[in-house]
């Protein structure tokens, strides 16, 4: 359970209606399955012991001792297993019949759960056989123990922190005030559901709905088992539509009709990590039993699988509708900026590189929707020493196909008369023979708009800010910065949006190409004429970049485990010390350059994850990476 993951398991046996003892050996039988495939939460469907559909029958002596006994039966089924089971069955107490779960483990049962929520409309008459059950619990004599009996009891697994699980049955996940909203306050990070939900046409689409939303209100995993074709009898039918969602994600779903078994694993760290972040997740542990439940250590074996561009979604439809959105919001905040100082011009850094493409495409959509003409944009080339003919073309090009005012300023000269003030040896192309070349495109680019009365456009990426790479008081700084949200791995997918449905051919081939071009800032020398410079034979790939920036920042997770979902996420295309050494890069680079995210200009926050000052993640300029660096450390000698 290394790194937060339990394994959860739902289960839909094909059963046989008021037939116990057939049931009970069906639910063995997925019992060794499950165990087999090392699930630790193993949930069973509702009242699955003796069928949901036994209509009166259930009020038959015959079925609840059959009943009884297979539960005894399946209890001692469990005995040297380490696992939290969940099973359905009807249970008579205080004279009175309850629809509860059952939980077993290892032997034992540690509860029994009762529906609360109890339905009696359309095809369900279940007020005619049960009632609901009590919230505070209170002890049972089963088989001459004690058990506790309520539904206000959490299950607190010491091998994964922060496990606790929670049961509800069927309907009370449907009704308006669930009982899972109060496990998940008292602390509750599963909630296990053992259901049997008939089938009607378009059901399964609002069920699966309601299960992810319960997920993503609750921050919590949710394991939904329901019951399948062997329940089907007289006017009813069923199809095993299991699910496990992990706060608004299915992780897993089951064919329906099929009676399909079904596994995932829960990231319980990760919910954790998301409800510390929300203060306004409450926690209310009153009326709340909470039982100790002892498991081994294990390391799960993870079948999950992380994107490996998790900015980016791989499904095109979704990808255009991210990409349209984020164009719109990047627009729309630059438009308020202009609506509120009253500004008419922009001035804009051109290089032919992709995020100043970007930065001009969102300033002439913005100009667009405030009605103001083209030619207001200031389009500004700055050729110096690392300036390739390639990028120099299609800066120019760019700027005049789009209707911009375009001016070249050549700042050969000047970084050379600046050189010579300050003793820098030309010959010598160190970060000073750089970064003069940023700084000196940055003054111009701030003078311009002096003088025409405009704003800078920052062009700088939220990859490039989460790494520092950017010059300070160079390309760092701007008035607004409208690409600060989007990382690099995004950034090339807007721009092809944009080639792919802004309607003009000439733009189109120069955007291509744009996107063909190697990422450099071009602060050395051309060889040949071609760039000599890749940042991404310097910084690392941007696509393992974003992929860390995202894993740590946005989910919280540790380095150990950053490397543990790289490995999978990427295998076969970097090996294993390849991202070690990029992960490395990253988290130094990351706490090394946090002064230059203190004090950044403003700039739109596009998605779920920032790093500007206000953003996902405020931290001191000059805290320390020991603790991060020293988990790569150790991971380096496995």
């Amino acid at each position: 359970m290394k790194h937060g993951y339990v394994k959860a398991a739902a289960l839909t046996p094909g059963i046989r209606v008021a037939d116990t003892v057939y049931n009970t050996e069906q639910i063995k039988k997925g019992l060794d399955e499950a165990f087999a495939e090392a699930a630790k939460i193993i949930v069973f469907p509702e009242l699955c012991i003796t069928g949901y559909t036994c209509q009166d029958l259930v009020f038959q002596e015959t079925l609840l001792k059959g009943a009884t006994e297979g539960l005894k039966e399946i209890r001692e089924y469990t005995r040297g297993r380490d696992a939290l089971v969940f099973v359905g069955l009807p249970l008579e107490k205080s004279g009175k019949l309850f629809n509860v779960a059952a939980v077993l483990q290892n032997g034992k049962i540690l509860a029994f759960i009762p529906k609360e929520t109890i339905p009696n409309y359309g095809e369900f008459y279940e007020a005619r056989y049960f009632v609901a059950g009590n919230a505070e619990a209170e002890n049972f004599m089963f088989d001459g123990e004690e058990i506790p009996f309520g539904t206000h009891i959490l299950f607190c697994v010491d091998a994964v922190d922060g496990l606790q699980v929670a049961c509800e049955i069927c309907e009370d996940v449907w009704a308006a005030e669930t009982p899972s909203t109060s496990h998940a306050m008292a602390g509750a990070t599963v909630i296990v559901n053992l259901s049997a939900s008939n089938e009607t046409v378009g059901k399964d689409a609002y069920r699966e709905d309601l299960i992810k939303s319960t997920s993503a209100r609750l921050i919590s995993g949710y394991v939904y088992s329901s019951a399948g074709e062997g329940e089907s009898t007289q006017d009813l039918v069923f199809n095993g539509h299991n699910i496990i969602a992990e706060n608004g994600a299915i992780l897993s779903r089951a064919r329906r009709f099929e009676n399909e078994s079904i596994y995932g694993e829960i990231d319980v760290q990760r919910l954790r990590h998301e409800r510390r972040r929300m203060n306004t997740f409450l926690r209310n542990k009153e009326g709340y039993l909470y039982l100790p439940v002892h498991m081994e250590k294990t390391d799960t074996v993870l079948t999950r699988r992380y994107d490996s561009m998790p900015f980016v979604p791989s499904d095109e439809v979704k990808r255009n509708h991210r990409c349209d959105e984020i164009l719109s919001i990047q627009s729309f905040g630059l438009k308020k900026r202009y609506q509120h100082i009253g500004c008419k011009t922009a001035v804009v850094g051109i290089s032919g590189g992709l995020d100043s493409t970007l930065a001009l495409l969102v300033t002439v959509r913005t100009f667009d929707m405030l009605g103001l003409p083209r030619e207001n944009i200031h389009s500004v080339t700055m050729p110096c020493f690392g300036t390739t003919d390639r990028t120099y073309d299609n800066a120019c090009r760019l700027a005049r196909t789009l209707g911009t005012t375009l001016s070249e300023v050549n700042i050969r000269e000047a970084v050379s008369l600046h050189f010579r003030d300050i003793g820098q040896d030309s010959d010598v192309h160190d970060v000073t023979f750089e970064n003069s070349q940023a700084r000196e495109r940055t003054q111009v680019l701030m003078d311009i708009a002096n003088r025409a009365g405009g704003l800078v456009i920052g062009t700088g990426d939220m990859s490039e800010l989460a790494l520092g790479w950017a010059t300070y008081n160079g390309d760092h700084m701007s008035m607004y910065g409208v690409n600060a949200g989007v990382p690099k791995t995004l950034v090339r997918h807007l721009v092809k949006y944009y080639a792919d449905t802004c309607g003009q051919e000439e733009l189109r081939e120069i955007l291509l190409d744009v996107l063909d071009t190697p990422v450099s800032p071009e602060l050395l020398p051309p060889v040949d004429g071609k760039i000599s410079q890749k940042t991404e034979d310097l910084v690392g790939p941007y696509e393992l970049h974003d992929f860390f920036l995202y894993y740590m920042l946005r989910c919280g997770f540790e380095p150990s485990k950053v490397y543990r979902i790289a490995r999978m996420s990427f295998a076969g295309k970097y090996d294993n010390a390849t991202i070690l050494k990029w992960l490395k890069n990253f988290y130094r680079r990351f706490f090394q350059q946090q002064f230059k995210r203190s004090c950044l200009p403003d700039g739109p926050k596009v998605g779920s994850v920032a790093v500007s000052p206000r953003g996902d993640l405020r931290m001191p300029s000059d805290a320390c990476a020991t603790l991060w660096l020293k988990e790569i450390e150790g991971l380096q000698a496995e």
